[in-house]
């Protein structure tokens, strides 16, 4: 998705090609990707077959260039619903994501929060949490045992901060249920505010250190499943009724999330959260070792120009090695033996 949205025309053999040629180790299945392989397919995307054929012949495309894929998101909504039978219809779903996740080769499936109506989701934390509970279980009755990390989206409804999903997730109380930290979303919570005039919310820094602090001192690394880097640009003007980007269903925190996200560092393109300072107190504070993907919605990817892959990976990789030398990150060869080994202690990987 990072690299070009498939509703644009962007196909996802040219997408993993530029991702490789410009320094990608793997990525993320951005669930979109998969389903757009169906639609040639016989009866289409609902039938599970289909989906599973695609999920295989995505991980085919990717063996072929050396990239390893991660995990396999976003699945949306879940857990808290008030309207027991779609929950319990959730709960069933899991199992076919747990098929996909096994036909793709990878272990992990992403939990965002949810942003639906207050009127459709619980405020009753022990309800979600046993919903959660459940998944995680079946994930743990597969073969192999599926993990899920659950992101806490700065315009959630019920689950909006790190420190909100990391309570979710010492609540939920299972080894294959963890955390995504998303530098995006956590300084898109305590720092930014795109709806006031120069874009901050009052005391950024200082809540924004104290919550970091908070951080190191509260998370158990072996906890943090993922990674997820994005910056974000600073708008000229709030986002409300007048602005381009305002839309009368969304928060103006998913509005902006979904137009105006960058890569690391790219001030150049109006680049302003302190991701610097979350990925340091993530990697340097909590010692985290592991994959780090760039999670980068933006209005440029839903450009049909055919430019738009190779020009976003060439920024990724930019990006990439800025963040290297700035962290610093550390990409020598993992030699500790690790619970979920991987080659190299910090990989860089992208939502397709």
């Amino acid at each position: 998705m990072s690299l070009g949205r498939s509703f644009a025309g962007h196909s996802l053999p040219y997408k993993l090609a530029q991702a490789k040629k410009h320094g990608f180790q793997g990525i993320e299945v951005f669930y979109e990707d998969l389903i757009d392989l169906t639609a040639s397919m016989p009866g289409g995307e609902t039938l599970i077959d289909n989906q599973l054929a695609a999920a295989r012949l995505f991980r085919n495309l990717c063996e072929e260039r050396g990239l390893e894929i991660m995990c396999l998101q976003p699945f949306m909504h879940f857990g808290g619903l008030i309207d027991r039978e779609k929950q319990e219809a959730q709960i069933q779903d899991i199992n076919r994501w747990i098929q996909l996740a096994h036909s793709l080769g990878t272990d992990l499936i992403c939990f965002p929060s949810s942003f639906l109506p207050a009127s459709q989701i619980t405020a009753d934390i022990d309800t979600i949490v046993n919903d959660l509970q459940r998944a995680a279980d079946l994930g743990l009755a597969a073969s192999p045992p599926v993990r899920f990390a659950y992101e806490a989206l700065c315009w959630g409804t019920r689950i909006s901060t790190w420190e909100d999903s990391w309570d979710l997730v010492q609540r939920v109380d299972r080894e294959n249920f963890g955390i995504c930290f998303d530098t995006f979303n956590i300084a898109g919570r305590i720092f930014a505010d795109p709806a006031v005039r120069g874009g901050k919310c009052e005391d950024a820094e200082e809540a924004t250190l104290q919550s970091l602090k908070r951080l190191v001192k509260n998370v158990d690394v072996k906890k943090v499943f993922l990674l997820q880097v994005a910056d974000a640009e600073r708008l000229h003007e709030p986002l409300d009724q007048h602005h381009a980007f305002y839309n009368s269903e969304q928060p103006a925190r998913m509005s902006w999330s979904r137009n105006c996200r960058l890569f690391y560092g790219e001030s150049s393109h109006g680049a302003y959260l302190p991701v610097k300072a979350v990925l340091t107190a993530v990697v340097r504070g909590l010692g985290f070792q592991g994959w780090l993907s760039f999670e980068v919605f933006n209005r440029r990817l839903t450009d049909r120009d055919t430019s738009v892959p190779e020009e976003m990976a060439k920024r990724a990789s930019v990006a990439w090695e800025k963040m290297v030398r700035e962290v610093p990150l550390d990409v020598r060869p993992n030699t500790t033996k690790q619970a979920t080994p991987t080659p190299v202690q910090h990989r860089l990987s992208a939502m397709l």
